[in-house]
């Protein structure tokens, strides 16, 4: 339970955030580009594709069609898919939560393919793979 002091502080400190960074002021999605796009109370626009973000990598255009701005510009909500992502984040270059972002960089690291990780995995190949594990007795 977050007591009243707690509150208190957060509230200052999401007003401090508010007041010293910029806020969206409008977001929608272009279908053309396949990108959301969030015009920023600074008059730039930032732009990302869906899939890239949490929540949003399996949505239609249909379902990011309607979004929403919180009142205090720093959220962006996608009602037909229950999603939200927090602006500050997104300006930071962040689309999810540490372990979704971990993840996503974990699998595009995993499947990427070069000439020296086919050539040891070639040579690892002629000295008999990997070993297979040894079984509990």
């Amino acid at each position: 339970m977050v007591t009243p002091d707690e509150f208190a502080r957060a509230v200052r400190r999401g007003e401090k955030r508010r007041d010293t960074g910029p806020t969206a002021s409008d977001a929608h999605y272009d279908r053309r580009s396949k990108r959301i796009v969030i015009r920023l109370s600074s008059g730039l626009d930032i732009g990302f594709s869906a899939h890239d973000a949490q929540g949003l990598e399996n949505a239609t255009p249909d379902q990011l069609d309607q979004i929403e701005i919180s009142p205090s510009g720093l959220g962006i909500h996608f009602p037909k898919l229950d999603a939200d992502l927090y602006l500050p984040a997104l300006l930071e270059g962040l689309l999810g939560s540490r372990a979704w972002m971990a993840a996503r960089l974990g699998a595009r690291g995993g499947s990427a393919t070069s000439p020296a990780k086919a050539a040891a995995a070639r040579a690892n190949g002629r000295l008999g793979g990997r070993p297979r594990k040894a079984r509990a007795s």
